[in-house]
């Protein structure tokens, strides 16, 4: 059975009803994990980074940090909003409307994080993120950080997402944890 990547409809109807919809802004268990997230990538700054799948943007704060320059994208305006407004006292982020992978920023990318965003795609749409990953951010840092339990919803669960990534030549993982319900993965680019 083939499983399309689900689209701007489906999270615009998400936002609709909730400006924060996964609770990131005041869930424990989220600042539990953007805080091993953060810890993760080790010490540090990054000269350029790319976040995928930004949302309201609290972690793009957190990396905003640590990086020079931070794009972070989205595919709901209306996230993207919420965002702005977050991070509006950080002049070294901008955030920018993009339907990833079919759209994909300009790098390089010295930190490309990808949080809570692969199981949304195809299996074609998450090669082709591997591709653009892998160009965009050629000898970086990439990030990966999914929820592990299987949503009905959802074309995959957070394990397949790394799975994919690490049976992946282009990509050495360098750093792992494993929690109940999340894993963090941290790659270099080959």
């Amino acid at each position: 059975m083939t499983h399309d990547s689900l689209d701007a409809t489906y999270f615009d109807s998400i936002y609709a009803e909730s400006d924060d919809p996964w609770h990131f802004a005041t869930s424990a268990y989220e600042a539990q994990k953007y805080a091993a997230t953060i810890e993760m990538l080790g010490p540090g700054r990054y000269a350029r980074g790319l976040e995928i799948g930004c949302s309201i943007g609290v972690l793009s704060r957190m990396l905003a940090d640590r990086c020079n320059e931070l794009i972070s994208v989205d595919i709901s305006a209306r996230a993207l909003e919420r965002a702005r407004e977050r991070c509006a006292d950080r002049a070294n982020v901008r955030f920018e409307l993009a339907t990833v992978p079919t759209t994909f920023p300009a790098g390089p990318f010295d930190l490309i994080v990808l949080s809570e965003v692969g199981y949304y795609w195809s299996d074609a749409d998450l090669s082709l993120a591997r591709t653009h990953i892998a160009a965009a951010g050629s000898r970086g840092t990439v990030a990966l950080v999914h929820y592990l339990p299987k949503v009905d919803d959802y074309v995959r669960d957070g394990d397949a997402v790394h799975e994919s990534f690490l049976r992946d030549e282009r990509f050495e993982r360098r750093r792992a944890m494993r929690e109940d319900l999340y894993r963090i993965d941290i790659l270099a680019i080959r």
